[in-house]
């Protein structure tokens, strides 16, 4: 273990120094001549730290704290408490990586930029998936749609246990009445990963079909997102279509 105050650098896994790595196996090297492709998980992560703690380097702490929490998806859905308490990582270490993490659920989420227009499930889940996918609690969101299935809007309106017996059915057109919307789409996480839908996603799904067709609002889909998987309750032959309305099948044409 190395003293307090001392200048002597941390040992790397191995027991080699930083210094005493080629050059081009040290993270910040291999990130300008490779890109940061070229890095491995645990390198990228001590990059996003830049420093290690007493007596570790930043690549060991990244290793330890991606093993303890079952690799990269685990560690980003631990929330703060759960990374302050590993080995070495404080509250600045903690912010950092829950900013990295932030940043990258947001870049999936606005990309590609410019309009998004739904023509398929998979435009709403690949949109989504990333940060919802993430969640250690059940979020219910609603996708606002015009004629031409463009998104206007994504509202939450629903953070809990998304029950059909909790969730008020007025409250998923609420904003969909406000904007003078044409279509929704029902987008909520399983935070257990599993997709499958619930007899109460049906049971909430039925009852939102209903409430549509008396606010001339088409319930275009309900999508069930997981840990990198997702159900759309459409595909999985749900009847969304009614006579006249605009689906995404037709928009899609």
């Amino acid at each position: 273990m190395i003293a307090a105050g001392s200048a002597t650098p941390p040992l790397l896994a191995g027991g080699r120094r930083l210094r005493e790595m080629p050059a081009d196996e040290r993270p910040r090297e291999r990130l300008a001549r490779r890109g940061p492709a070229g890095l491995s998980t645990a390198e990228l992560v001590a990059l996003v730290w830049g420093s290690g703690a007493r007596g570790i380097s930043a690549l060991r702490l990244a290793e330890e704290a991606l093993a303890r929490h079952d690799g990269l998806a685990g560690l980003a859905r631990a929330g703060e408490l759960e990374l302050r308490g590993l080995p070495g990582v404080g509250t600045a270490k903690a912010a950092q990586l829950a900013a990295a993490f932030e940043l990258g659920r947001r870049a999936a989420e606005a990309w590609p930029p410019g309009r998004w227009t739904v023509r398929a499930p998979r435009d709403v889940a690949d949109r989504l998936m990333v940060e919802m996918g993430s969640l250690e609690r059940e979020e219910l969101r609603v996708v606002l749609l015009n004629t031409k299935n463009v998104v206007l809007q994504v509202v939450t309106v629903y953070q809990g246990n998304v029950s059909a017996s909790l969730v008020r059915v007025g409250e998923l057109f609420r904003d969909a009445v406000r904007t003078n919307a044409a279509g929704v789409i029902l987008v909520h996480n399983h935070p257990s990963g599993d997709p499958t839908p619930s007899p109460d996603d049906l049971h909430l799904t039925a009852e939102a079909l209903a409430a549509g067709r008396l606010l001339d609002i088409d319930l275009l889909d309900h999508v069930v997102i997981g840990h990198a998987a997702f159900v759309s309750l459409r595909d999985r032959g749900v009847s969304f279509d009614r006579p006249g309305a605009h689906g995404m099948r037709a928009a899609a044409g």
